[in-house]
């Protein structure tokens, strides 16, 4: 073909097209081929044998947007009518209507008023209950074995030395100790004594122990004020402390202030100034966090004397009772008190944490040598199985034991009772 064409325009002629290709057919015995699709391509549906066709349904209405309030609710929860028109707000009352609607409306009764919070019971049960609920876990150790030992049985010397040993380990020391053992010797040596004899016996010798330092901490507003200045080692409870004794005095009409003398711990800063908000008492904080305390005490006590304060409580950083330069800045404050009023401080409260045990007596002993402490507050009784330290310490140094705390709340602080004490140490009303 491409030779003839070749010829062909070298002679100047026109090739004759190519004939036609005949369409192609299948072989012979297979059967033909289908015709291409005329039109636009169509996908079959795919066999479904066990489902019927679906039937035929009319082409859906074209979208019509619903109005603005067909939108809002339901059926079941029409829309609310329209507002009516602004017209009908502007037409005149009946006088008459409006007189008859003031005539019955009536004033509506006002709420009733919050009702008080509960007052401590005016008799001396609800402080007893307190203290016998706080001194709970000191009693079930102390007596537990006390009366398993005595119950009837002769108090011979064998059980004698046994109640000793008890004794020690329910914290009351080994002079206190030796102390109650002797009573019973005396008393009871040689009898068949039950669980409630000894538990009387026992509250006797512990009160005797604890009656001769039972003494409250006497304010004097002649003073003008009063300095009390509150130690201890750190987490005793100074700062709690000095705020229940503020809210106390406060409600005997006492003028109190307080120092925040513990100038290294803000919190201590910031606790005093919220319970002097509280109470009414003023409170005397420094400008700035680790300022010098007894510098804040000299101004806090010429401050005080020219407004007439009648008590004025000096909080102290808390310091460990072996560390002789933190000891010695307590000094410091107390010489620079002296410099205002020579009496002063007039009273000077060691704090003592009842959890800390036999390390109370060591921590007394320190603390005594170095400011002179003129009493002791005891806390945490209700956190503790260690309230027997309390007769320790009134055995071993004789000093007025003016508090004991049992509790958070300001009553929960009271003047020491020894025979309350006693009795609740042993579990008796």
């Amino acid at each position: 073909m491409a030779l003839r064409d070749w010829i062909g325009r070298l002679r100047g002629r026109t090739p004759e097209p190519p004939p036609a290709e005949p369409p192609l057919t299948s072989p012979p015995g297979q059967p033909p081929e289908p015709e291409p699709p005329v039109g636009p391509l169509t996908l079959p549906r795919p066999a479904a044998p066990d489902l019927p066709p679906p039937p035929a349904t009319a082409a859906p209405p074209p979208f019509t947007a619903p109005p603005p309030l067909g939108r809002v609710g339901s059926q079941d929860h029409p829309p609310p009518p329209p507002p009516p028109p602004a017209e009908a707000e502007l037409r005149p009352r009946d006088p008459e209507a409006a007189l008859r609607e003031a005539e019955a409306w009536t004033e509506p009764e006002p709420p009733p008023p919050a009702a008080p919070e509960a007052e401590e019971p005016a008799g001396r049960g609800g402080w007893l209950a307190r203290l016998k609920a706080g001194l709970a876990r000191s009693t079930q150790r102390l007596t537990e074995s006390v009366t398993t030992l005595f119950r009837k049985r002769r108090l011979d010397d064998e059980a004698l030395e046994e109640l000793e040993e008890t004794l020690i380990a329910a914290d009351l020391g080994v002079a206190a100790s030796r102390r109650i053992v002797e009573g019973f010797r005396r008393t009871k040596f040689g009898k068949e004594v039950t669980e409630e004899e000894v538990k009387a016996a026992l509250a006797e010798e512990i009160a005797a122990i604890l009656a001769p330092v039972a003494r409250p901490l006497e304010i004097e507003p002649a003073r003008a004020p009063h300095v009390v200045l509150v130690v201890g080692v750190n987490g005793t409870g100074k700062t709690t402390t000095i705020a229940k004794l503020g809210q106390q005095y406060r409600a005997r009409g006492l003028a109190c202030a307080f120092v925040a003398g513990d100038t290294f711990r803000a919190a201590a800063v910031e606790q005093l100034q919220i319970w002097g908000e509280r109470t009414g008492c003023r409170v005397h904080a420094p400008a700035k966090p680790g300022a010098d305390a007894a510098g804040l005490a000299f101004d806090a006590l010429k401050a005080a004397k020219a407004d007439g304060t009648q008590v004025l409580l000096v909080d102290t950083a808390g310091r460990l009772h072996n560390k002789a330069a933190l000891m010695e800045e307590l000094r410091k404050i107390v010489r620079v008190l002296k410099r205002v009023d020579e009496t002063a401080p007039h009273s000077v409260l060691l704090t003592l944490d009842a959890t800390t045990g036999q390390n109370a007596l060591q921590q007394c002993k320190v603390f005594k040598e170095m400011v002179d402490v003129t009493g002791l507050a005891v806390t945490k009784l209700d956190g503790s199985a260690k309230g027997g330290v309390v007769v320790a310490l009134a055995q071993e140094f004789g000093l007025p034991v003016h508090f004991v705390g049992v509790g958070e709340k300001a009553q929960d602080l009271r003047p020491f009772a020894a025979r309350d004490f006693a009795r609740g140490l042993v579990g008796l009303e």
